[in-house]
């Protein structure tokens, strides 16, 4: 079993080393003609999403539709687009979410307003605890204070029973 797995492992790290030098090597061919446009293509493939890998940018998918966006991108940078044209194109022909910084507008605003509201729910919620517990703590106070109260009147009472007891023994006798 022992040498089963280690031939899988083998296997598979060997795959996976061939898969990324064959990424990194399909990107080192492309020729430039400035430092410029090299750096734009790079920025571009690693803030462009492979739409169907869906969490990974094209730069290291080798999906289909993802060798198929770097080549677009590099031929638009080529053409000496800049990374605004660029990315409205690719967004024009692939959506909102080729993105990885979707704009908001009424499809999106969700995205960018559920954090605040979720940490607004969860502030409210916390406020809203510690006044009750403020508020039980008070009341328990106050119970203990008239428990108190009470002992004290009942002591009290006891003791001006016992005095009338005491007082109208002395009489009979």
């Amino acid at each position: 079993m022992k040498p089963f797995f280690t031939f899988l492992c083998s296997i598979l790290l060997t795959v996976g080393l061939s898969s990324a030098a064959s990424a990194a090597e399909s990107q080192e061919l492309l020729s430039f003609e400035s430092e410029q446009q090299r750096q734009l293509y790079l920025k571009l493939t690693a803030e462009l999403r492979c739409p169907q890998c869906q969490n990974q940018n094209i730069a290291d998918s080798n999906a289909v539709v993802a060798v198929d966006m770097r080549d677009k991108t590099y031929e638009l940078v080529q053409q000496g687009l800049s990374r605004q044209q660029v990315l409205d194109f690719m967004i024009d022909r692939y959506g909102d979410f080729v993105h990885y910084q979707p704009p908001v507008n009424r499809y999106t605003i969700w995205l960018w307003l559920a954090p605040v509201l979720v940490l607004l729910s969860l502030l409210l919620f916390q406020l809203k605890r510690q006044a009750g517990q403020t508020a039980l703590r008070y009341r328990s106070e106050q119970l203990s204070d008239d428990a108190a109260t009470d002992s004290a009147e009942k002591a009290k009472l006891n003791q001006q029973l016992e005095q009338i007891i005491d007082s109208y023994r002395s009489k009979k006798s």
